[in-house]
């Protein structure tokens, strides 16, 4: 619940900078702001057998700043075979990396993941450092960037078709979905659910625009800044009864994202159950994101000046 957390975190950052000030260091100002924004729980407590679900578990190797390198746990789950005849997938289903939110594991994140079995995707998802079984202690942003990209590579490997490989981020991860979108303009297409434009904008939301709330945020989840260097098919959902994040945040990245793109706005809808509450449309909407995913693809080549495909 992302503005809740967001409200906290800037009381807590200016706690932090007047400690720091009076004798403290900038690393109590980080460590705090990582607290409040990572709500992080180990157990996992069901897996996607518990759903009907076959799947596998995975260890990602993941490269540590200050040299070794760490493990992040996650699944892989094939995509449900009917739902891949029924949409037509030539050369297998499409496959999307899932990027859950800011709380809980994988576990709590089952019922959305759920969903994207049910529309014949396979799915990849991932706990990231600190949460679940994968390594770590306490996430930050450059951890959550690090994580996806170790994902991202694997499944590079595991799908060699470029056409076939998605990513969807939920909630604060959205962010991290548009970081990793930029950085991987090979991405096939981008689905962000229920995010905001900035963690400064969220604190602001909140009623702190007055103060210097910009001189203390050590995590900043800027996406309002980056959605514009993002080239792939882009599809925003938000609900219209988001009690946590305002669809208006959803609105702006998309007014500020490149063509092609897609806004759903679900009437009705909370922070967590687009997907649910409005599931065909949902379906149709992401179904619709993958053919012009591939339109755009088949239209790249052939302008591309060495191809003779056209």
């Amino acid at each position: 619940m992302a503005a809740g957390r967001a409200t906290r975190l800037a009381v807590a950052a200016l706690v932090a900078l007047a400690t720091a000030v009076a004798g403290g260091g900038c690393a109590y100002i980080e460590t705090k702001q990582r607290e409040l924004i990572f709500r992080a729980e180990r157990d996992v407590h069901t897996t996607p057998a518990d759903r009907g679900m076959a799947y596998e578990d995975l260890w990602i190797k993941v490269a540590e700043a200050g040299g070794g390198e760490a493990k992040v746990h996650g699944w892989f789950i094939p995509g449900r075979a009917s739902a891949v005849a029924a949409q037509g997938a030539k050369g297998g289903a499409p496959t999307v990396l899932y990027l859950h939110g800011v709380r809980w594991s994988l576990s709590n994140h089952l019922f959305r993941i759920a969903r994207w079995h049910q529309m014949g995707f396979d799915v990849l998802a991932i706990d990231y450092r600190g949460f679940g079984r994968s390594d770590g202690e306490l996430a930050s942003e450059a951890q959550t960037y690090e994580d996806a990209q170790a994902a991202w590579d694997y499944l590079r490997t595991r799908v060699p078709d470029p056409a076939k490989r998605f990513v969807y981020g939920h909630s604060l991860v959205g962010a991290v979905a548009i970081e990793l979108a930029v950085r991987n303009p090979e991405i096939a297409g981008l689905i962000v659910e229920s995010s905001f434009t900035s963690m400064q904008a969220m604190a602001e939301l909140q009623g702190y625009s007055f103060l210097p709330v910009s001189l203390v945020l050590t995590e900043r989840y800027d996406s309002l800044s980056k959605i514009g260097a993002v080239r792939m098919p882009v599809l925003f959902v938000h609900g219209t009864s988001d009690r946590f994040v305002p669809p208006t945040m959803s609105e702006a990245l998309y007014a500020a994202a490149n063509a092609p793109k897609r806004l759903v706005l679900v009437e009705g809808a909370s922070h967590s159950n687009a997907s649910g509450y409005a599931y065909d449309r949902y379906a149709d909407a992401v179904r619709d994101l993958v053919a012009l995913a591939g339109e755009t693809r088949a239209a790249s080549a052939c302008a591309a000046p060495e191809t003779n495909r056209c």
